[in-house]
């Protein structure tokens, strides 16, 4: 009984010796030092898609309508953060960049109720377009 506590003692003793060492000499590699990756430009970003709001502002410009290009935001209960009607619009334009589109003409852009899994939802329509320079 009397044995228990000296070896405690003993192991404790010991075992602070050995946070007490002084460090390791460093082992040189053999292998070749590496090199660093050679750091990649930036891929460029994609022209902005400008919006047009009215058709009249396309007269005299040649174009090329791609289809159907829509945004949305979604406010998914009462306690989120209303849909944005500005979230949506540029949500159009990004999905209209998908299609290399580099203008939309914008038909609507609307907030309604009831859409499935949105309490509200704003929703942008338009038309993607490549507008050709003259």
């Amino acid at each position: 009984m009397r044995a228990l506590p000296i070896c405690l003692l003993a192991l404790t003793l010991s075992g602070c010796t050995l946070l007490n060492r002084s460090p390791v000499e460093p082992v040189e590699s053999t292998a070749p030092p590496v090199k660093p990756e050679p750091v990649r430009p930036k891929a460029p970003r994609p022209a902005p898609v400008k919006i047009y709001t009215k058709a009249e502002a396309l007269v005299g410009k040649p174009f090329r309508d791609l289809g159907e290009v829509t945004g949305e935001a979604c406010q998914s209960s009462s306690q989120d953060s209303p849909p944005n009607i500005a979230t949506a619009r540029k949500r159009m334009q990004i999905n209209a960049s998908k299609m290399k589109a580099n203008a939309v003409l914008q038909h609507s852009c609307e907030i309604i109720t009831g859409a499935p899994g949105c309490y509200r939802q704003a929703v942008c329509v338009g038309s993607a377009l490549k507008v050709t320079a003259q």
